[in-house]
């Protein structure tokens, strides 16, 4: 069974138009797996299991691939901590020949509340160092981010704490619900749009 998930996830040529680069976020090591700022690589793992693939460790970080109707999606766990992220999203957008209008990036935001999803084609890094890094790194603000809020309850001076604390019971529970409605987002935006998706992924922010 693994060696049959081993082959499926071994890459085949790139066709340029039909692969996309999804990054998730995070920083490795045990310590911080369950941390809020790990929601990318929440997403990612959620994705991966649900697609029975395996993650393969590769330079600057770990790879899976889906592939769906014609379509590869490159899923990319970044080695690098958070703070250098820039480095393993270059690397493998150039490894790939991916465009970056063909790569999502996806991050927790401290300014949005719990589970709100937000999809933008290009825009500012909003002060989070893993967007500001690959902003640095491409020189480029012209690719996709998906931000999901993950709360802001934390008092003056304890952002740190709190973006590297663990999410509550409840939160952890609705993680997978969270997931899946992202997934199906990025399939839309693959397959439909970035407009239609955008629609699905949006939602109203709640205080």
């Amino acid at each position: 069974m693994l060696l049959r998930l081993l082959r499926r996830s071994k890459p085949t040529p790139a066709v340029a138009d039909k692969c996309y680069l999804v990054v998730g976020l995070g920083n490795i090591g045990a310590e911080y797996a369950a941390s809020r700022h790990n929601i990318g690589f929440m997403i990612l793992d959620a994705w991966a299991q649900a697609s029975n693939v395996v993650f393969e460790p590769g330079r600057y970080g770990d790879q899976a691939i889906i592939r769906e109707k014609g379509r590869e999606f490159h899923l990319l766990k970044p080695s690098t901590y958070m703070n250098l992220s820039g480095n393993a999203v270059r690397y493998w957008l150039q490894k790939l020949d991916i465009p970056r209008e063909q790569m999502l990036v996806i991050c927790d935001d401290i300014n949005l509340p719990f589970g709100t999803i937000r999809l933008r084609r290009n825009g500012s890094n909003g002060g989070h160092n893993g967007l500001g890094n690959i902003e640095e790194v491409l020189e480029s603000r012209e690719w996709a981010r998906l931000r999901v809020g993950v709360g802001h309850d934390f008092a003056q001076g304890q952002q740190i704490d709190f973006v590297l604390g663990s999410f509550s019971e409840e939160q952890r529970a609705a993680i997978p619900e969270i997931a899946k409605k992202i997934i199906g987002g990025i399939r839309t935006w693959c397959f439909v749009g970035m407009d239609k998706a955008m629609t699905q992924l949006n939602t109203k922010q709640k205080d």
